[in-house]
């Protein structure tokens, strides 16, 4: 069983987590467009891709699978979820199963409008969101949403360019500022169906944000969904968090995952405001907070190599424990001079 990470960045801790799996049995790969990925370093084998929006990059990766014999493709980045979804059967031709969605389903969890408006026709709580400053600013005139609002990229990576504006002034100035900082990067030319919106202006939300974990098998049926407090965040991901027992979020998990029909993970960001649930974001591929679920017990890459093997797995291989706390803690690697992010486990209430 040989396993190729596209994109890896900084998932050091999959690669880890897959090589565990594998064992012996196997090879992981491990691949990104710049040598400055501290995955890389953990990889069995590592190579250096064309970028992600060059005309030779599914070509050079079809031809790399086929001389290493790779069997799964895993993508850890959000714009190679619509590059690789489109080009999934060139894979499967030649014996590799790419773990990514539908093309569909890559462009409703990619465009955050899109999300907006497929969770709101399926009866989903989400932050209403707008796509131009008028619309919005009639929104505040008329009461149904008030300062202040959330302006991220329409289409977008963590927490690039998301700012808070106070009012009317500060909302005009930051949609033109992400407005530009949008069009200046390369790796969205192609993904840009609508250049003069590509903002969205949103409500913000003041509950209690958590994490999950909404996992399908790779036929996109509904298996669970891990629920994580997020007690600490940087740089739009995960940093501190806890398992916990939310009903709520469990039932919503269940209805997302088969409602959208996503493969794999699907990882979500959501916010529980006076006792009701809402969806704030879709990432259709494994984020930055699977690691706490991970250590609570839950092994989806155990699933996944299993799953493409034709096999069965018990239950209790997606089922983590409640109570479990954990932080991401940052190691310098002196040899590369390079960052490295550990999973800590700092224990368990053990309430399952």
């Amino acid at each position: 069983m040989n396993i190729l990470f596209t994109s890896a960045g900084r998932r050091n801790y999959l690669v880890q987590y897959f090589k565990k799996t594998i064992g012996d049995s196997g090879t992981i790969h491990v691949a990104n467009s710049t040598p400055y990925s501290t995955a890389m370093k953990y990889g069995d084998q590592t190579v250096i891709t064309p970028l992600i929006s060059d005309k030779k990059y599914i070509p050079f990766l079809l031809e790399y699978c086929l001389q290493h014999q790779i069997d799964i493709l895993i993508p850890l980045f959000d714009m190679d979820l619509p590059v690789l979804s489109k080009n999934k059967k060139r894979f499967e031709k030649i014996g590799v199963t790419v773990i990514v969605a539908s093309e569909e389903v890559i462009r409703i969890c990619n465009d955050k409008w899109e999300s907006f408006k497929f969770l709101q026709w399926n009866g989903f709580r989400t932050p209403l969101t707008f796509l131009s400053i008028e619309e919005a600013k009639q929104a505040i005139w008329k009461g149904v949403i008030r300062f202040p609002v959330i302006l991220k990229p329409r289409w977008g990576a963590g927490s690039l360019s998301v700012y808070e504006a106070e009012n009317e002034e500060e909302m005009e100035l930051f949609y033109d500022k992400i407005k530009r900082k949008v069009h200046s990067r390369k790796v969205l030319d192609a993904l840009l169906h609508n250049e003069d919106n590509c903002v969205i202006i949103q409500q913000k939300l003041n509950g209690q944000e958590y994490g999950l974990d909404i996992i399908n098998d790779l036929h996109g049926n509904h298996q669970t969904t891990i629920v994580k407090i997020k007690h600490a965040m940087r740089s739009g991901e995960t940093d501190f968090a806890e398992t916990v027992d939310e009903p709520r979020l469990e039932y919503a998990g269940m209805r997302l995952g088969r409602t959208l029909g996503h493969i794999a993970n699907l990882d979500v960001d959501a916010f529980i405001l006076e006792g009701v649930p809402y969806i704030l974001e879709m990432n259709g591929r494994f984020g930055g907070g699977y690691p706490f679920s991970h250590i609570a017990g839950t092994n989806l890459p155990e699933a996944i190599v299993r799953w493409v093997k034709g096999e069965r797995i018990k239950e209790s291989l997606l089922k983590g424990k409640v109570g479990v706390l954990g932080y991401k803690e940052i190691l310098i690697q002196e040899e590369t001079d390079q960052a490295s992010i550990l999973i800590t486990n700092l224990g368990s209430g053990e309430k399952q």
